[in-house]
């Protein structure tokens, strides 16, 4: 399945049924009242988070969602029946804009989370409602209201822990299969990552987090360069930003790859400098010594947190696991904390 993080669709709420004119007409009743019902309430159209899809894909072909028409009222004041509600299902991390204005509407998030993307017409009443001392045999009823309708951005933002950054071919898919479950495409060519891919880091049965592989940054990502501009978006949700540079490149060539990325984050947002960062230094297996020692000097000069491992061998890999989980969960209690002082 291909991976799609944007869609546009048009979503339009049931009408309200009309309500209706009638009479009663019963035996030895020469001249019956008014006995009209109402109309049923149109469906709504409903966004709803389901934790088993992780792509926009469902919406590549199908971009009309129309939620059922309530039906019309009847004789003996009986009542149509209310539209059906249309669920539709997203992934989570679905963020909704309106088409038109482009603001925020909606942060889709919590499994099950649901939200009203359009909401259906009112029923209109039958010529019961309308029966009066002064107006006994009312002919006429109200029509269903429109229901709403609108068109949608969505886009998928990944929901991950740490969001795993680099230049192309610096590892993030090998170490991605060496401490999760996944089984990215890993070969040695340009911009093997085609698509974010997450995985879970586990510890032990109660210590684990998620980790995704951003595809490859480079110079201008944030202007639509290379594949950047399309996947930043990803790193927005994560807590901790793990910087994976291949240390066998040389020294200047290794710093000047992570300001280059800094600098595209800033760029894109500047929010995304400001979070927790940790450094890892891949394939030492391959790389000078004395390279390794000055890189950790530089980066620890800057206050950043550096990690020597070879995502091929494994080396320093379950140090540097440990390293981000606790990263992990001082930003999670940091956020409880909030939580509660807000409350």
């Amino acid at each position: 399945m291909n991976f799609v993080d944007e869609a546009e669709i048009y979503v339009k709420a049931g009408d309200g049924g009309p309500g209706a004119v009638s009479f009663r007409r019963e035996k030895y009743v020469p001249k019956g009242g008014p006995d009209g019902g109402d109309g049923g309430k149109g469906g709504n159209v409903i966004l709803q988070v389901d934790p088993g899809l992780n792509t926009l894909q469902p919406f590549r072909y199908k971009k009309r969602f129309l939620a059922e028409n309530g039906r019309g009222g009847r004789g003996k004041k009986m009542h149509g029946r209310a539209g059906r509600d249309l669920v539709i299902k997203v992934p989570p991390g679905t963020v909704v804009r309106d088409l038109e204005s482009g603001l925020v509407i909606a942060d889709l998030t919590r499994p099950g989370e649901m939200w009203t993307a359009a909401k259906g017409g009112l029923g209109g009443k039958g010529n019961a409602r309308f029966a009066t001392s002064t107006n006994q045999a009312p002919r006429y009823s109200q029509e269903g209201k429109k229901g709403e309708e609108r068109r949608l951005k969505l886009e998928l933002k990944l929901l991950a822990d740490v969001g795993l950054v680099g230049a192309p071919n610096a590892g993030k898919s090998t170490l991605l299969a060496r401490c999760s479950a996944a089984r990215p495409k890993i070969a040695d060519y340009p911009f093997t990552t085609l698509v974010p891919n997450l995985g879970v880091v586990e510890l032990s049965p109660d210590e684990s987090f998620v980790m995704a592989d951003i595809p490859g940054l480079i110079e201008g990502a944030h202007r639509g360069v290379g594949m950047g501009l399309d996947f930043l978006r990803h790193v927005e949700r994560t807590s901790v930003l793990l910087h994976l540079l291949d240390a066998s490149v040389g020294v200047d060539e290794s710093k000047k790859t992570f300001e280059v990325i800094q600098a595209e984050l800033a760029e894109f947002d500047q929010g995304l400098v400001a979070k927790d960062v940790i450094v890892a230094l891949n394939k030492i297996d391959v790389a000078e010594p004395a390279h390794i020692d000055t890189l950790k000097a530089w980066f620890r000069e800057k206050g950043l947190d550096v990690y020597a491992i070879s995502a091929f061998t494994g080396e320093g890999v379950q140090e540097l696991v440990r390293a981000l989980f606790g990263c992990v969960q001082k930003h999670k209690k940091t956020r409880s904390d909030h939580g509660q002082k807000a409350v």
